[in-house]
This record gives structure tokens, sequence and C-alpha cells, in this order.
């Protein structure tokens, strides 16, 4: 009889594979950056050299980890899911957490889209492409998309808090493998 090897690449029933923890990762820091950079970006001073730059990084940088997302949500759904640690309480917690997580960034996407192209313009993606406006008829969208904008990122960044605090109490107070799986490592 053949035993089949795993595909590190791959989720198991204990762990997460390569792909999963490339784009927790990948996508959990760009994220992270994308916050502060809209923070620091909104102050400029218009002789500051980063005043157009910073928000065109934003807007390309936002547009790739929309991109990654969607193949990210994609991934999720095509495979197996290693089953959640913790108390029914904490399991549940998890799905809706990790819902609220997609919910949030495809709103932050699509404010940030529509902050952009409320003047008619499309959405230049570091000079490669360029993303057409559609929607450029709604009265103050740019001033109502901003403010969307800016508190779903707020509510996200304190929701990636609260998710690290509960990864790491999973961690230093359970001692179960929550976090190392989300690195990669199988349960023990």
């Amino acid at each position: 009889m053949k035993v089949q090897k795993s595909n590190p690449l791959r989720n198991t029933r204990n762990s997460y594979g390569l792909v999963a923890v490339v784009l927790h990762w990948g996508l959990a820091l760009p994220i992270i950056g994308l916050f502060f950079l809209g923070e620091y970006m909104v102050d400029l001073d218009y002789y500051d050299p980063w005043y157009i730059k910073a928000p065109d990084l934003h807007r390309s940088l936002g547009v790739i980890v929309a991109g990654l997302m969607l193949y990210r949500f994609f991934w999720r759904v095509t495979n197996l899911r290693p089953a959640v640690i913790g108390q029914p309480w904490e399991r549940r917690t998890a799905a809706l957490v990790h819902r609220v997580f997609y919910l949030l960034i495809a709103g932050i996407a699509v404010s940030g889209y529509l902050i952009t192209t409320a003047d008619g313009q499309g959405v230049p993606v570091f000079n490669w492409f360029e993303i057409p406006a559609a929607f450029d008829r709604i009265e103050n969208q740019a001033d109502i998309a901003g403010a969307v904008h800016e508190w779903l990122t707020y509510i996200l960044i304190a929701l990636v808090v609260l998710h690290t605090l509960a990864a790491l109490k999973h961690h230093f107070i359970n001692h179960d493998a929550t976090l190392r799986r989300m690195f990669g490592k199988a349960d023990s």
C-alpha cells in the first residue's frame, strides 16, 4: 500500500499550508502598512515631496491588496481548513471575525476606489495599468467615500489588534498551536 505524501502548499487538518501562510502574512503586513501610510499622507503639506507620491503608492498597493484578497478568498473556500482550536464561543468568534475581515477589506477597497474616481479619473496602478472610473455621479462622492474609508480602516485596525491579542492569548496562556499553525507548523 502506497502512502501519499501531503502537499506542503496546501492546508491539512492540523496546519496551514505554505500558500495560506504566505497569503496571511503577505496581506497582514501591507494592510497595516497601508493604514499607517494613509494616516501619514492625509496630513502632508501641498509642498511636501510625498504629497503626490504617498497617495499614488497608497492607491497602487491598495489595488494589489484587493486583488490578493480575492485570491485569498478563493484559496480559502477551495482548501481544507484546519480545525479551529478553542472553546465553542472562541470558534464561533473566530469564524465571525474572519468574515468581518473580508467584508471590511472589501468595503475599504470599494470606498477607496470611489474616493479616487469621484472626479471621473481612473485609478493608476504603478503606471502598469489603470482601472477606469465607473461611478462619478454621486453628489459629494469623495467626501462620503472618504468618511466611510476612514471609519472602516479604524474598525479594521481595532479588529486586527484584537485578533493579534487573541492569537497571543492562545500561544502564551492556552499554550495551544493556534499561532504556530499560522507559521505553517503542525499541531504537536
